[in-house]
């Protein structure tokens, strides 16, 4: 177990210099300029995802928490899954990476902090992950690319008990993975 978590630990910082070095190289050819959500040579943000996914999912069906990423997370105010102005924004900057690889699908885990009992924790995480699905849609996204899950507050981000913590926690995560074609 040690061993795992000690290549977590290298895997997590490779990977995000591989994605911030990619997506340095699909704006310097002609993008808008910075912030820009391109795509990212063919393929190679999807095969970048699954192996993402793939580490995060290793010990079974629960993944361990993750931040960052090339997707902005949405955050919720405590109690809440009403999708504010700035959360808005980061829908939208995500709907755009997601029109620009027509090939990626997201899970949009929903998360929330420790206070609160499991199961209402599982069904506020599930009323913030529709939230994002829905504002998702509305920007055009096919809800067939969009699935939800709630993890309530079982993969927090910080496991501190403090205010800081808890903001961080009350958030929807996007997990990106490619689209397998049948046959």
């Amino acid at each position: 177990m040690r061993n795992l978590v000690h290549l977590r630990s290298l895997l997590v910082p490779f990977l995000s210099a591989c994605i911030l070095l990619f997506t340095g190289c699909s704006s310097m050819g002609g993008g808008s300029g910075e912030g820009e959500a391109g795509a990212i040579g063919e393929g190679t943000l999807g095969s970048q995802l699954d192996s993402q996914r793939e580490a995060r999912f290793a010990d079974g069906d629960i993944p361990s928490a993750e931040g960052g990423g090339i997707f902005r997370d949405i955050q919720f105010d405590f109690d809440s899954y009403t999708v504010a102005d700035q959360a808005r924004q980061s829908i939208e900057y995500n709907a755009e990476i997601l029109k620009a690889n027509p090939d990626v699908k997201v899970q949009l885990e929903g998360h929330c902090d420790e206070r609160g009992t499991a199961e209402y924790n599982m069904a506020l995480g599930s009323k913030r992950a529709s939230s994002v699905f829905d504002v998702l849609a509305s920007y055009g996204i096919p809800r067939s690319r969009i699935e939800t899950i709630s993890y309530g507050a079982e993969v927090p981000l910080d496991t501190s008990s403090n205010e800081a913590a808890w903001a961080r926690n009350r958030r929807v995560h996007f997990s990106a993975f490619r689209e397998i074609p049948e046959g």
